[in-house]
């Protein structure tokens, strides 16, 4: 299976496995900050009626928040323990719904992608830098979008010389054996966090505060550690800057409709892009 060649041969991080441990922290808040945040990037009070494709669903709970918030849903993921968790996420909310359809699939895999069709919005987070090929992925991606339907899409930010060194981090993380990845994420955590954790500290006088927080802090429902983990080990690797992706849909009829950016620095921009007749 090429999925796991690449995971032993170290290219490639195992998303699925870092799903599975986030499903433990799963509850209805969390559920409840996916929807809201679903809703207000895509400007929207609701996907009742609306076909939602969910590309490198993860952890399932995108795909979920959109199934409950009316759309009839489709999720896939290149990961086969990513498939599992969102599977294990209908199971749980959506058992034996025929309006949300999970499967193995890879976004480069053009045969497998001219037979899903077209829908009102394509969602994929964090996703298509991951693919190996993420220009190529972008590309296959928009061409899923029905017209004057929605494309929200993440990447992460080109931070040039940063982002290279961030990449050897990776490649190392990828091929160390299990029991010594702590070595990389434990100082890499304290990297990442140390100035937030201070500046709680400052502000409101409670340390952590902005961790024990992340839920709602970010507002996307996720857990901190597990955002870690994913932004240490997370291989393949590609970034970009925001006027390429800008420049890249609009030569294929799009029109920027929200962005919201992480200020240059570490993280993803986001974008809704909408689909021109």
């Amino acid at each position: 299976m090429a999925f796991q060649s690449e995971v032993t041969q170290g290219t490639r991080f195992e998303f699925g496995k870092n799903w599975s441990q986030f499903l433990r922290l799963l509850n209805e808040d969390r559920v409840e900050l996916a929807e809201k945040s679903l809703l207000r990037l895509l400007e929207v009070d609701t996907l009742e009626n609306k076909t939602f494709l969910d590309i490198g669903s993860g952890s399932g709970l995108y795909s979920l928040a959109a199934r409950r918030l009316g759309a009839k849903v489709h999720s896939f993921d290149y990961d086969p323990q990513s498939v599992s968790c969102t599977s294990e996420l209908k199971s749980r909310y959506f058992t034996d719904d025929k309006n949300w359809k999970i499967e193995s699939g890879d976004a480069l895999d053009q045969e497998y992608l001219n037979n899903l069709g077209k829908f009102d919005v394509v969602y994929s987070w964090g996703v298509l830098h991951h693919t190996g090929d993420m220009w190529n992925a972008l590309h296959n991606a928009s061409q899923l979008v029905e017209k004057n339907g929605l494309f929200y899409v993440s990447i992460y930010n080109d931070q040039g010389g940063i982002s290279k060194r961030w990449l050897k981090i990776k490649k190392i993380y990828n091929l160390i054996p299990n029991g010594l990845k702590w070595t990389i994420w434990m100082p890499m955590l304290i990297r990442i966090w140390w100035k937030i954790s201070l500046r709680d500290l400052i502000k409101d006088g409670k340390l952590f505060s902005t961790w024990r927080n992340y839920a709602q802090v970010e507002a996307r429902g996720m857990s901190a550690f597990t955002d870690v983990i994913d932004w240490v080990g997370g291989l393949p690797f590609e970034v970009a800057k925001p006027e390429e992706i800008f420049d890249f849909f609009a030569e294929r009829n799009f029109i920027l409709q929200r962005l919201k950016t992480c200020g240059g620095g570490l993280g993803c921009n986001e974008f809704v892009f909408k689909k021109t007749p």
